[in-house]
């Protein structure tokens, strides 16, 4: 098992590197717990031409302002007052593209992630759906622009590379407001894998 370098991060292909964090795996070390999985399903957002991505033509805010760093880095933000998303921003500094992580399959810390979640058996709603994977993760909004190649959060290449005829791409979830943009199959997806979020 290899942790992943920022240099995956800060290449220019948002799209392929969605594609190539299915099946690496996330891990957080958060008050003293290891819990993670592996990847699954990911959205790629592709920073100022992207009218589904925050930081489109150029938006700078106090929220996006971390998109703009290198890659690398971790964008976490709140959705309706409940639910923390977890981004790893990518691209060269300035660029401001972003990958969504979507849902994991767990694989460890697993009884810790239950107890977030307050759940008492090991279903797919513990980890499918990205407001969810946060909670079981311990990952909060206090995690804004941690570094990915440190110790608190962090991912790994266990090499179990996915092939692209194992992978489902579909158009993003939510975004309905970007138009065209809505359309571009950039949900990515383990086919037949039930620890995916539920299709729409």
């Amino acid at each position: 098992m290899t942790k992943i370098t920022n240099t995956f991060y800060q290449r220019s292909d948002v799209v392929q590197m969605s594609k190539e964090l299915l099946g690496k795996y996330l891990f957080t070390n958060i008050d003293g717990q290891l819990t993670g999985g592996r990847i699954v399903e990911t959205e790629a957002y592709c920073g100022e031409n992207d009218l589904a991505c925050h930081s489109h033509s150029g938006r700078r805010t106090v929220r996006t302002e971390i998109m703009y760093h290198a890659g690398g880095v971790a964008y976490t933000y709140l959705i309706y007052g409940i639910y923390t998303l977890f981004n790893i921003i990518t691209n060269v500094a300035g660029k401001a593209d972003a990958i969504l992580i979507r849902a994991i399959e767990p694989t460890e810390g697993i009884p810790e992630m239950q107890l977030r979640r307050n759940l008492t058996k090991i279903v797919p709603r513990l980890t499918a759906g990205p407001g969810l994977l946060t909670i079981a993760l311990g990952i909060t909004t206090k995690h804004y622009g941690t570094d990915l190649s440190g110790d608190l959060i962090w991912l790994e290449d266990r090499n179990q590379p996915v092939p692209d005829n194992e992978i489902m791409a579909s158009p993003r979830v939510g975004v309905g407001y970007a138009g065209t943009d809505a359309l571009l199959p950039w949900r990515f997806r383990l086919k037949g894998n039930k620890w995916t979020s539920p299709a729409k």
